[in-house]
Formats: structure tokens, sequence, C-alpha cells
């Protein structure tokens, strides 16, 4: 009978969140209202878990890519989102076998999380200690405050494409306010139709932008220069490398599945499908437009204006809402258990708590609102070490030992070599995103940071904006 627990606590039956879900079930039978609820509202299956990756992991940055081309050349900005779009799906499964090793022991020590939401920097607390704890802990908020920042730039870049009477400034100040309303969503539990939604809508954009650099064809004169400087070659790769550094929220979002240990592969398919969407908009707008974008960071600057761009700019806004609440909500739950709120069953009291949280954010947003230029500075200090360099580090030590090992919940696979290959498969991320993500990348995106700065200024009123005619 002990053989047989234990195993069902490998096999990943976390039977607290199942008694929750059949409460759930229960209470929906009741009313359509609720059954209506539960189908919008109450997401935690493997179908939600890939929405979610897919919809969080390619937002306002779909915008930014042709940029990237534009600094890094046609063939190395395809090279390079294939590399990270791999190494980030990579870092993303490391970190899902840390998250059910971590839950497992927990399990059996009889640890009931019902009320509690498990965080990454939890996990490495729980597994290596307070020091690990305290480094994942400041690289992953620090990150997700920016990650929030970014949307809300991206937010008042877009809107200015449809209604430039209010400077992008302004717009932030707008957006921020309605940003703040996400803290009324508990937690990534109650995101399915928001990512759901959200994916639709980048999937539109993304091929609006394709079909519509088609159609207008290369503008007259166009040139494809880059790579032309070491600045922005490694500026451009940054930015890549920030695109598929989408999965810090990946511990949350395992949280509010039934059953996390089906979790494994969601991050590489949803990265399949994300592919599909980047590599093909990117393409066809560098190919259009070409060296161009090197003073056009947002893509829809340069297509004309028609209802499909529109179109494409509102659901673009929508979708980086839903995606502030992505890289916010972390945010939350990290304020809520320092304030002692975190476990309170009031959604409204945890709602006024949290809006502390939006307020440096906005702030931020308005000091820097370099739309672009900010993704590879956040890429090369900050995505690297948070979701590429920590989890490798700290999977390769909790299993440092033989014992650890042997009764490992989530054994290596068998193609990649066991323990060996697991191993050198690692060293290798950590040697390539130190020196060439944040050693490269960390100086020539400071660089271009700096120069936006002394470019336009800080507190900048209309960042890229064409002189305004009356």
């Amino acid at each position: 009978m002990a053989s047989e627990k234990v195993e069902s606590v490998i096999a990943g039956n976390y039977l607290e969140m199942e008694r929750e879900g059949e409460e759930d079930n229960s209470n929906c039978n009741n009313s359509v209202r609720n059954k209506l609820s539960n189908f919008f509202w109450h997401g935690g299956s493997v179908y939600d878990a890939w929405f979610s990756c897919s919809s969080n992991q390619v937002a306002q940055v779909l915008l930014t890519l042709p940029y990237s081309f534009s600094q890094l050349g046609m063939l190395s900005g395809i090279i390079f989102q294939l590399f990270y779009g791999l190494m980030g799906s990579w870092t993303a499964y490391l970190i899902s076998v840390l998250y059910v090793e971590y839950r497992t022991r927990k399990e059996r020590e009889k640890v009931d999380f019902r009320n509690h939401v498990i965080q990454w920097f939890e996990v490495l607390d729980g597994l290596l200690g307070k020091h690990w704890r305290n480094i994942g802990l400041f690289f992953n908020c620090t990150f997700l405050l920016f990650g929030s920042v970014i949307q809300l730039i991206a937010c008042a870049s877009n809107i200015y494409y449809i209604n430039d009477n209010l400077d992008k400034r302004t717009w932030t100040y707008i957006f921020g306010a309605c940003c703040a309303t996400t803290v009324f969503i508990p937690s990534f539990h109650n995101y399915r139709i928001w990512s759901f939604a959200g994916l639709l809508m980048t999937t539109y954009t993304a091929w609006y932008l394709t079909i519509a650099s088609l159609l207008n064809g290369q503008v007259e004169g166009v040139k494809h220069s880059g790579p032309t400087t070491l600045v922005l070659y490694f500026t451009g790769a940054t930015n890549i490398l920030y695109t598929f550094g989408g999965h810090a929220v990946t511990v949350e979002i395992m949280h509010a599945m039934w059953k996390p240990q089906k979790f494994k592969v969601i991050y590489l398919i949803a990265t399949i499908y994300v592919l599909t969407l980047t590599l093909p908009s990117a393409s066809a707008v560098y190919w259009a437009f070409g060296d161009a974008l090197l003073t056009h960071s947002n893509a829809l600057a340069l297509l004309p204006k028609t209802r499909f761009r529109d179109a494409a700019v509102i659901l673009m806004l929508i979708h980086q809402f839903i995606t502030f609440g992505f890289a916010c909500t972390p945010l939350y739950f990290v304020w809520e258990k320092f304030i002692r709120v975190h476990e309170t069953k009031s959604l409204f009291k945890r709602a006024m708590a949290r809006l502390p949280v939006v307020i440096p954010i906005w702030f931020l947003a308005i000091i820097f609102p370099f739309f672009g230029p900010i993704n590879s500075t956040v890429g090369s200090l900050l995505v690297s070490f948070t979701v590429y360099i920590i989890p490798a580090l700290a999977h390769m030590l909790t299993f440092a030992s033989p014992s650890a090992r042997e009764n490992a919940v989530e054994q290596p696979p068998s193609f990649l070599g066991r323990w060996v290959g697991l191993y050198c498969t690692n060293i290798f991320v950590v040697a390539w995103v130190f020196i060439v993500g944040f050693g490269f990348g960390g100086w020539a995106s400071m660089v271009n940071f700096v120069h936006q700065i002394n470019t336009f200024g800080l507190f900048t009123k209309c960042y890229q904006c064409p002189p305004h005619t009356a």
C-alpha cells in the first residue's frame, strides 16, 4: 500500500486540486449560469495550459521582430528564432521538472496547496535553500515588472496609429488605468477565455503583417543591409532571446493545471505554433521594408492605414491587456504573500491589496517609453538569468548527488543520453546565454538603450512619432 501511495504521488495525482475540481463541477450542476462560468472561467486542462503558453509567449514582441530582422539580417533572424525557440522550450521543461519534484516532495509531507499558489522562488527555496530563493525572487520579479512595463508601452505605441490626437505618454496614463483592472483576476486558473481569445488575436495580427507586406510589395529603393554593426546585431539577437523567454510564469501556469505533470512538452508545442506566426510575419515585413525598420521598431508604423490594420491594432491592444495580466499576476501573488493576504478567500480584499503593484509599472513606462530597444535590454540583463541560466544551474545542483538522480520523480529522456546528456546540454545553455546573451547582448543593448535616452530623453512625450500635422 505504501508503494502504491508513493506511485500515485509520483504520477502527479494532486488530490487537493482534483477535489477542488470535483467540488466546482458539482456546484456547476446547480444552474446554467454556473456551467457557463465554469466553461469560461475555470481552466485547468492541458489545452488551457497550451493556450496560456502560446498566448503569453507571442505578444507585442510580434511587432518588434521585423525590427530585429533589420538588425540581424534575414538568415540570422531565422536561425536565432529557431535556436532560441528550442532553447526556451528546453529550460521550460527543466522548470516543469523542478516544479514536479518540489511538489511531490511536499505532498509526501502532507502539505496542502489548496489556497496557496506555488511560485518559482518557492521551488528554489524548497530544493536549494534561501540563497537561491532570494536570487530567483529578485530576477523573476524584476523581469516580470519590466515585462508589464513593456506591455503598457506597447499599448500606447499601438493606439497612436489609430488616434494620434493624444501623444503616447497620455495614452500610457489611460492604459495604465485600464490594465489595473487585472487585479480582479484571481489566478491563471481563471484565464481560460482570455488565453484563447489572445491567441486568436495574435494569429490574426501575424498573418495580417505577412499578407499586407506581401501585397504592398517592396518599397522603392528598399535595402537589406543588416547586419551592419555588432551593436545592432547583438541587440536584435537579445530581442529574440526575450521573445522565447516568456516562461517566467511556467510554475504559476502549471499550478493552475489539474495534472501539472502533463506540462512537459506543452511549451515545446506552443513554441512550434508561435514560430508559424513569427517567422512568416517578420520575414515578410523585413522583405518589404528593409532598412526602414531600423527607425521604426513597431512594424505597424510602416503599413498603410486600412481597416485591416486598425483591426490588428485593436486586437493587439486587447491582447496586451491580457499579457499585462499574465506578467503582473505572479507579482500580485508575491505582494499578497508579503502582506499576508494571499490565502484570504475575499476576492475584493485581494484586489485592493494588489493595486500598489501597478503604480511602479505605470511610472517606469512613462520614464522609459522606448518600444523595441527596452525589449533587448530586458532580454539580456534579466531574461538571460531568469529563464535560462538559473533553471539550468538549479536543475544541475538539485540532482548533483547520485541518490537525488536515482530518486528523481522525472528521469531524463533516453534520446538525450540520460543524465550525461542532460548535464552537457545544461552546461551549454549556461555558457552560451551567459557569454552571448548576457555578455555581448548586455553590452549591445545597453549601448543602444543609452543612445535612445540621449536621442529622445527620459519622459519623452511621443517616442518615434512622426511630425504631427494640424
